[in-house]
């Protein structure tokens, strides 16, 4: 006999059909669920490939939900109250790690560098997307810089494409 999920009922988002929600929390501006395709946020859905990551501040209760972003453009930040977060960020994690495909670090300066970064749909319905991700302290505008983080792409595109 199966027990009943006490205190955790299934909230109302709307997910696209053929997905079922696998993990929720209640936050002040809405519920905030996800799928094995995306994150539903209040108001939006990300594809877990332009999920950066998700964090949870036990103290203030805080969750932040950051997403891929371009540089020199402002990164979409999502920030909600949440008591618990539940399996929310566990799910996060598996699905975020699940859509790379691909992740190295080029040094461009001593050991600071550019990480490409290759992403894939859990549904592998939509081409690769490719992003790089600059260590602190390196500037993307430096022509140095922005030849090593060409070269690596271009490697890593020719890596992923014959393996």
């Amino acid at each position: 006999m199966r027990l009943p999920f006490v205190g955790r009922e299934r909230p109302d988002v709307a997910v696209r059909r053929g997905e079922r929600l696998l993990a929720w929390t209640d936050t002040s501006q809405g519920p905030v669920g996800g799928t094995r395709e995306a994150l539903y946020l209040p108001g939006c859905r990300i594809p877990w490939e332009l999920v950066e990551a998700a964090t949870w501040d036990v103290d203030t209760g805080e969750l932040v939900v950051r997403e891929v972003g371009t540089w020199g453009e402002v990164r979409p930040v999502h920030r909600f109250s949440v008591a618990e977060p539940g399996r929310l960020l566990q799910l996060v994690r598996e699905r975020v790690t699940a859509s790379i495909v691909l992740q190295r670090h080029v040094p461009v300066d001593g050991r600071r560098g550019v990480r490409v970064v290759a992403r894939r749909a859990p549904t592998g319905d939509r081409a690769l997307s490719w992003v790089y991700e600059f260590d602190e302290g390196v500037d993307p505008d430096d022509p140095a810089v922005r030849a090593a983080a060409d070269q690596a792409l271009v490697a890593a595109r020719a890596e992923v494409e014959t393996g």
